[in-house]
Order: C-alpha cells, then sequence, then structure tokens
C-alpha cells in the first residue's frame, strides 16, 4: 500500500543551507504552502535571504563550526519543530551519515536514503552498480588501487595518460594526471596526501584521461514506489578547474542514438538501486560520441534550473512531495521537453585577475527584469555584504529560448542590461563567452574556457 504520509504534514523545513540555495528553496515550500526555518551562521543572521523569517543560530562564520555542524543542525531542526530538513546541494547534502543522524532523530531528510548515498558516495561501488544497468564507463582500474606500483600496472593496461581520482572526492580535489610512467608514482602520492587532507580518505582508483571531451548531465527523479523519470541532459563544458561556469540544456552535441540509450541506461540505473528524489548523473562524451559515466550526485545540482526552465518541473517541490511519500506525479511520457535553456554563474570573483575572490558591499544590485524566458536565483539585493567565508555565487541567470542561438541573444541581452557596481563579478567574462565564435558553434570542451582570456579568440 502506498505510504499515507502527504506533503501537508511537512507543514514546517528546516533549511540546512545558505544564499541563493536557501532562497530558492523557500520559494518552492511558500507555494507548496509551508513555513521554513533557517539554521544560519553569525554573520548570515541579517542577510536579505532570510530577513522576515524564522532562524536558529548554528554558530559562528567558520562552515564547520555552523553549516557542517551536523549535530547541532539536526538539534537545530528539532528545537524549531520542524518535521524535514532540506540539505540544498554542498555543505552536508551529500553525506550520508547526516542523513541517517536526521532519520533516527525523527527528521525527514529530504533526499535519498542513507545507503544510496553512500553507495554512489564511492566511486567504484558506484562504477560497478552502473556498469550492471547497461551504462559505459571509462577504463581503468577495477576497484581501489592498492599502492603506486598497482597504478602502473593498470596504467600500462588502459594505455598513457591517465587520471588518479580520490575515491571518496569531488570538486577536483584529490585529482592528478600522469602523462608518462615516470610521472605516476608523484602523482600517487600527491592525489593521495590531497584526498587525506579534503576528505580524510587516501583511497585512489586510476581511469584513462579523456581529453578534449564535453561533460554532459542527465537530471532523474525517483521515487519510493520504483517510478523514475529523466528530464533529458545539461552540457556543462564549460568549466574552469574542473567547477562549472555555464550550463545549458539540452545537449546538442551528443548523438541521439546515444543520448536516448543512456537515458534509458541511467533510468534503469536508478531504480535498481532504490533512488529516490532528484539526483544527476555525470558523464564524458568522448571523441567517439560515446557518454561514459563519471559519476553520481546524490542531491540537486546548481543547475537543476535549465531542466525546470525546459520541462516546467519545480524540482524543489517533487524532492519535497517524494519524501512525504507521494508517487511522482507524472511517468516519462507526460515530460515536455522544448526550447533551449542556458544558466550563468554570476560569481563574486575577478576573472581579469585569475578569479580572484572578491568579497565586499554590493552598492547597486540590477539584475534584468524577471519574465518567462528570463529567471534570476538569488539572495542578495543593494547593500548586501559578500562574506569571504563562503561559495562566492551571487546570482543564476537563467535564460530560455526556442533555439539556442536565440538563447544566445538573449542571454547577452540579458547580461549586459545586469548592474552589479562593487565587488568584481562574472558578467563580463561571460558576454565574452557568448559573443565568441568557439561558444556560438558549440566548438569546444573541458579543456579551455571558450572566448577566454579575450585573446585567445579565433580571428
Amino acid at each position: 500500500m502506498p505510504h499515507s504520509l502527504g506533503v501537508e504534514s511537512f507543514r514546517r523545513i528546516f533549511v540546512a543551507n545558505r544564499g541563493e540555495v536557501a532562497a530558492r528553496i523557500r520559494r518552492s515550500c511558500e507555494r507548496l504552502g509551508i513555513e521554513v526555518v533557517y539554521g544560519v551562521s553569525e554573520p548570515d543572521r541579517d542577510a536579505p535571504w532570510c530577513r522576515g523569517h524564522e532562524q536558529v543560530l548554528l554558530g559562528p562564520a567558520r562552515a564547520t563550526e555552523s553549516y557542517l555542524n551536523m549535530e547541532r543542525v539536526v538539534q537545530a531542526a528539532r528545537d524549531s519543530r520542524c518535521s524535514a530538513l532540506h540539505p540544498g546541494w554542498g555543505f552536508l547534502a551529500e553525506n550520508p551519515r547526516f542523513a541517517s543522524l536526521c532519520e533516527a532523530h525523527g527528521v525527514t531528510f529530504i533526499g535519498p536514503p542513507a545507503h544510496v548515498m553512500h553507495l554512489m558516495g564511492k566511486k567504484t561501488p558506484a562504477k560497478r552498480a552502473m556498469a550492471l544497468a547497461g551504462l559505459t564507463l571509462i577504463p581503468g582500474s577495477d576497484g581501489i588501487l592498492r599502492d603506486a606500483g598497482h597504478a602502473r600496472e593498470v596504467a600500462d593496461h588502459v594505455g598513457y595518460p591517465v587520471l588518479i581520482k580520490a575515491e571518496s572526492g569531488g570538486g577536483g580535489r584529490g585529482m592528478r594526471v600522469a602523462r608518462t610512467a615516470a610521472d605516476l608514482e608523484g602523482a600517487y602520492e600527491e592525489a593521495s596526501a590531497e584526498a587525506i587532507a579534503a576528505f580524510g580518505d587516501g583511497r585512489l582508483y586510476l581511469e584513462k584521461l579523456i581529453e578534449g571531451g564535453r561533460h554532459v548531465e542527465v537530471q532523474l527523479l525517483g521515487d519510493k514506489y520504483g517510478g523514475v523519470v529523466h528530464l533529458g541532459a545539461r552540457d556543462c563544458s564549460v568549466q574552469r578547474n574542473h567547477q562549472k561556469l555555464i550550463e545549458e540544456s539540452p545537449a546538442e552535441t551528443v548523438p541521439p542514438g546515444e543520448l536516448a540509450r543512456t537515458l534509458d541506461a541511467a533510468c534503469r540505473a536508478v531504480a535498481q538501486i532504490g533512488y529516490t528524489g532528484a539526483g544527476t548523473m555525470e558523464f564524458l562524451l568522448d571523441e567517439h560520441g560515446t557518454l561514459r559515466f563519471m559519476e553520481m550526485n546524490t542531491r540537486l545540482q546548481v543547475e537543476h534550473t535549465v531542466s525546470e526552465m525546459r520541462s516546467g518541473v519545480d524540482l524543489v517541490e517533487q524532492q519535497i512531495r517524494v519524501a512525504a511519500g507521494h508517487r511522482l506525479p507524472f511517468s516519462q511520457d507526460d515530460v515536455r521537453l522544448s526550447g533551449h535553456a542556458i544558466e550563468f554563474r554570476i560569481n563574486a570573483e575577478d576573472p581579469e585577475h585569475d578569479f580572484r575572490p572578491a568579497p565586499g558591499r554590493i552598492e547597486r544590485w540590477e539584475p534584468p527584469a524577471s519574465s518567462v524566458t528570463v529567471r534570476v536565483d538569488t539572495h542578495v539585493d543593494s547593500g548586501y555584504v559578500v562574506p569571504p567565508f563562503y561559495d562566492s555565487l551571487l546570482c543564476k541567470l537563467i535564460v530560455r529560448g526556442e533555439t539556442r542561438a536565440e538563447a544566445i541573444q538573449r542571454s547577452i541581452q540579458a547580461l549586459e542590461a545586469f548592474v552589479c557596481t562593487g565587488p568584481a563579478t562574472t558578467i563580463s567574462m561571460h558576454l565574452a563567452i557568448l559573443r565568441s565564435a568557439a561558444f556560438q558553434r558549440g566548438d569546444y570542451t573541458t579543456r579551455a574556457i571558450p572566448g577566454w582570456p579575450p585573446a585567445t579568440e579565433e580571428r
């Protein structure tokens, strides 16, 4: 029998995040008639995104003493009488111990079960599970490397260059490239040391390095009754140091037959592992047009907005409904994807000076007007002081067109209309990318930012 718990039972949801993430969750909660309670650090107490809403002080500015303090966050949710908690993305969103702690204390974690998060958070078990479902993998080690000698054996088999990666990694940390056998031992030791420092886990695995590929993601939704749908694919190939700058959907460079095969296999994999809620599978499109599975993010992605713009599905709302025991209200046949959407991450960084962080006061903040084709997800306003303690994201600008060319043109107009004075931002960089011939042709890979620096643009 279906679970009787309804979304109406979530009268209060604790938001265990900050900034644009927290503001995004609140919008969906308000549409559902759900109150939000924010957990905040000391410097965020007067921030615009949480004004007028109930707050619980988590601790000082340092994230480890506030947003990453699992026991304090769960206690705050209980003390504020919240029956559920939304982790957003970042901080504790993919921590299976945190998900278990929530459930153990009677707080519904809005995300997948802890055991599924644990499975997908460890790269080698995740890859085995995905291979069983029919997804194509990147050639590499069959499990954890024993030592540098084992890494050499695998590298000799798959061929150089290779990429050594942390088993518990993310965000580009714990990764090193070895282009020859002479590079391998040093790369292994450096990757292990960085992985221990970043994740407390020095275990490594190895993959063939696919250079010049495209980064493609598939947005998925699953419920507790085996219902699974995808909302198409996104191309996230405009990156710097493995950090995404621009994301768009659809992923037009993927051969249609390969995309259809991968979408079916991804849905099958999600059903097989018992995944619930929103999740994203990440792939690398190689030079032969094959999508190769890299990893699964067991949370909502920053770039979920482009999938929402094309499908009309509110992914945060569906996360909440699934966590409350509802079935997905639509099947794959009901999903209609239309148009082309592009998202731009507007960060408080100076792209002219190696993307140096630029905290400080925003004197004037005037984003382009929202419409059916322009969406602005932000947590700031004029006078907001960008703190130096957290992620530098100020805003996500999402623009939709009927075609990619139309979306690009509308994006240029929206960015030209964007006013932000005070800290340096990445607006100028986005305009340079959009105006570049390489971006407009779709002729680029993850190796370089098309049109940036401007001197690199083809003449």
